[in-house]
């Protein structure tokens, strides 16, 4: 899956980037969902211990185009994970009061402690992506974002938090299949706005500043990974390898037992036998 990983050393190009891409899945859909299945039992037992251990931090950053899929991702993947330990954060439109401070402080107080894996279902990205397309600032204001982000994100790694950043890329094409499949099913037309068929009509400009923001913020400790999403079976296997082999890398254990456990066995054998 490394295959998608934007690396900084040649510029992504996103109309380069097929949203129906399956690689060496082709014809093996099946096969591919078993795979994911397996390897999400996987990752609820390397959460567990991520948890249990107490020592790492995980960011997971999800971005994408209306009906990218990232609540669909969150669900799918995330299913038999303990919620102890998993948090998801959703950054919509900022309050009056977020406003009163700077664009990065809501986003830092959910952040990930240690054992806890965080998703951000959208994220500080917004502040170079729908606030450059709607000029809601100055170019030399949300310009200066990309180094913002790419300390602040160094900041997080330096304290332990590992970072793994996914854009959901779907084309405009399957977009509009998504739009009209929210529109006659009834249990789906909740999720549709009609303000997104005004989002829509600035497609080119939303993928400009999805190719800058990816180019100028995919650092080796924060990588951005280019995941194609119109095959939801393939983004759900794709997204997963790489959280799971990420996870894996740490070498996790669970904590020490008690000395001689032994002993409380007998106890609450012998505690048994009295009642």
């Amino acid at each position: 899956m490394q295959r998608y990983q934007i690396s900084g050393e040649k510029a992504f190009q996103i109309a380069k980037l097929d949203a129906n891409d399956t690689a060496d899945w082709d014809g093996k859909k099946k096969e591919a969902k078993k795979t994911f299945k397996t390897l999400r039992k996987e990752l609820a037992v390397l959460q567990q211990k991520l948890y249990a251990e107490h020592k790492h931090k995980v960011l997971i950053i999800l971005q994408a185009m209306d009906t990218g899929g990232k609540d669909g991702t969150i669900r799918a993947i995330f299913e038999e994970v303990n919620p102890q330990g998993v948090k998801v954060a959703n950054f919509k439109v900022p309050s009056t009061f977020e406003l009163d401070h700077d664009y990065l402080w809501r986003v830092h107080q959910k952040v990930p402690g240690k054992g806890e894996i965080v998703i951000f279902n959208r994220s500080h990205y917004e502040d170079v992506l729908v606030v450059r397309v709607h000029d809601l600032v100055p170019k030399e204001v949300w310009n200066k974002r990309y180094d913002h982000i790419n300390a602040f994100e160094k900041m997080l790694a330096d304290e332990g938090t590992t970072i793994l950043k996914f854009y959901l890329h779907i084309d405009k094409d399957e977009q509009k299949q998504r739009f009209l499949e929210r529109l006659t099913n009834p249990h789906k037309q909740w999720k549709f706005n009609p303000n997104d068929l005004e989002e829509r009509k600035l497609w080119d400009q939303y993928q400009k500043a999805y190719q800058d923001a990816l180019n100028k913020t995919s650092t080796p400790w924060a990588p951005w990974y280019a995941i194609p999403a119109n095959h939801n079976w393939y983004r759900n296997l794709c997204i997963s390898s790489i959280i799971v082999d990420t996870l894996r890398s740490f070498t996790m254990g669970y904590p020490d037992p008690i000395p001689d456990p032994q002993q409380y066995v007998k106890q609450l054998e012998n505690e048994s036998a009295r009642d």
